[in-house]
């Protein structure tokens, strides 16, 4: 079976890989975490090793959990010869919505062994019942 595809010309073909550069760039640097929910509050745990806590920036606002940072290199050279590299230098930045139960006023945070853990109690449950409306009649 052959698949149809449509013909958008050379140049969009051209330019496809380059327009995924950016984000693939960014899941490159992007710390790796996780997110769990307990009875009374959400965590959120982020991967943050060889980052001093002194260079990671928390803020809350309007429903969302932000942090930023940057893994700084302080290696020398002196006459090493290095064969290959995976380690990660660079600023980073990592985003979470919260869900509208959690209580932004009392967020915490929490840094051990390299894991920096977030941890957003959830507010106390609304009242379920309903209720009543006078309408006034004109």
């Amino acid at each position: 079976m052959v698949e149809k595809t449509q013909d958008t010309g050379f140049w969009p073909s051209l330019y496809d890989p380059l327009r995924s550069f950016g984000h693939r760039l960014s899941e490159f640097l992007t710390p790796a975490s996780e997110a769990s929910l307990a009875d009374d509050a959400y965590r959120i745990a982020i991967e943050l090793p060889g980052v001093a806590e002194e260079d990671v920036e928390l803020t809350v606002h309007d429903g969302l959990v932000q942090v930023k940072g940057e893994k700084s290199s302080e290696r020398e050279e002196k006459g090493d010869t290095w064969f290959f590299s995976e380690r990660q230098y660079g600023a980073f930045q990592r985003s979470f919505r919260l869900p509208p139960d959690a209580d932004e006023a009392k967020v915490a945070a929490d840094m051990k062994d390299g894991v920096l853990t977030i941890t957003v109690p959830k507010s106390a449950p609304r009242a379920q019942n309903a209720t009543r409306v006078k309408i006034n009649t004109s």
